[in-house]
C-alpha cells in the first residue's frame, strides 16, 4: 500500500541517491529517472501499464510502480530461480520511511510468464534485459500483451560487471537491440544514451575498489570520491565527443522506446 505521508518526489529522491547512487556513483541511470518520469506524466487512469523488473531483490516490492498510480500498474517479478535461495539482499537498502511501498503483483519466470493479451498500453522493462537468455520469446510475449500502438520501453547497461552470476547473460548495444525488437514487428521510435569515457574510468574504479582489502579499500575509496570522481564526472560532462573517430561513442547505458 502507499504510503500517505511519503510523496512522489520522496521516493524518486531517496532510489536516486540510496539504491542508483546517481550523484555519487552511477550517473548513467540519471536517463532511467527521466525517461520514467516522462512516460508517468502521460498516464491517464484507464492507462495499462505492466512492470517487468526483479523486485523479488528488493524485498518483492516494485520500485517504479508509484511513478505510474494515476493508471492502472501490474507488476511481474522476473527474477530467475536462484532468488529463492539467495533472497531479497538489497531489501536493506528500501527499509526506509521515504520508499512508497508497492508489492509486486506475482513472480513469473519470464519465458513463462501468462498475462492478458493485447489488453496493455505500455510495458516497462527497467534493468532486466540483461538477466535474460531468450529475447525471442520475451519480446514475442510482450507484443501479445500489447494493445495495437502499445509502447514497449527497455532501460539497460551497456558497461556492467557480471553480477548476479551465473545469471547475467548479454550485453546489448542500443543499435544491437533495436535490430532485435525490430525483428518482432515494433517500431523504434527513439534511443537515448547517457555516460561517457570518464564515466566509464569512474565505474570501473568503483568496481576495483570492491577486490581490494578492506583496510586499503577504505583509504583508497576516501581518495577516489573526494578527490577524483567530480573530475572525471566534470571532464564527461566537457567533453563528450570522440574528436579522433567520427562515429564512436562511449555509453555506459541506454533506453529505446518502441511501438507495437
Amino acid at each position: 500500500m502507499i504510503n500517505n505521508n511519503v510523496t512522489i518526489v520522496d521516493h524518486e529522491k531517496y532510489l536516486k541517491e540510496n539504491i542508483f547512487f546517481i550523484k555519487t556513483k552511477w550517473p548513467q541511470f540519471d536517463i532511467l529517472f527521466k525517461d520514467i518520469k516522462k512516460l508517468s506524466n502521460r498516464i491517464k487512469t484507464k492507462t495499462k501499464i505492466l512492470s517487468l523488473e526483479r523486485g523479488g531483490l528488493y524485498g518483492n516490492l516494485s520500485l517504479f510502480g508509484p511513478f505510474f498510480s494515476k493508471g492502472r500498474f501490474y507488476s511481474i517479478d522476473c527474477s530467475g530461480p536462484r532468488i529463492k535461495k539467495r533472497k531479497a539482499y538489497n531489501q536493506k537498502l528500501i527499509n526506509n520511511k521515504k520508499i512508497i511501498r508497492i508489492n509486486i503483483n506475482e513472480h513469473q519466470f519470464y519465458n513463462k510468464i501468462k498475462a492478458k493479451e493485447n489488453f496493455y498500453d505500455l510495458i516497462i522493462i527497467p534493468n532486466l534485459i540483461h538477466h535474460i537468455d531468450d529475447h525471442d520469446t520475451l519480446l514475442k510475449k510482450c507484443k501479445k500483451f500489447l494493445k495495437k500502438n502499445g509502447k514497449l520501453y527497455i532501460f539497460d547497461a551497456i558497461l556492467r560487471e557480471l553480477h548476479q552470476e551465473p545469471e547475467d547473460f548479454l550485453r546489448f548495444t542500443p543499435y544491437g537491440l533495436k535490430k532485435k525488437i525490430e525483428k518482432h514487428g515494433f517500431k523504434v521510435l527513439k534511443i537515448s544514451k547517457s555516460g561517457g569515457p570518464f564515466t566509464a574510468i569512474a565505474y570501473c574504479w568503483d568496481q576495483a575498489l570492491q577486490y581490494l582489502p578492506k583496510n586499503l579499500r577504505k583509504k583508497k575509496t576516501k581518495w577516489f570520491y573526494s578527490k577524483e570522481f567530480k573530475k572525471l564526472m566534470y571532464l564527461d560532462k566537457k567533453y563528450n565527443k570522440n574528436l579522433v573517430r567520427k562515429y564512436s561513442s562511449f555509453p555506459l547505458s541506454y533506453s529505446i522506446t518502441a511501438k507495437k
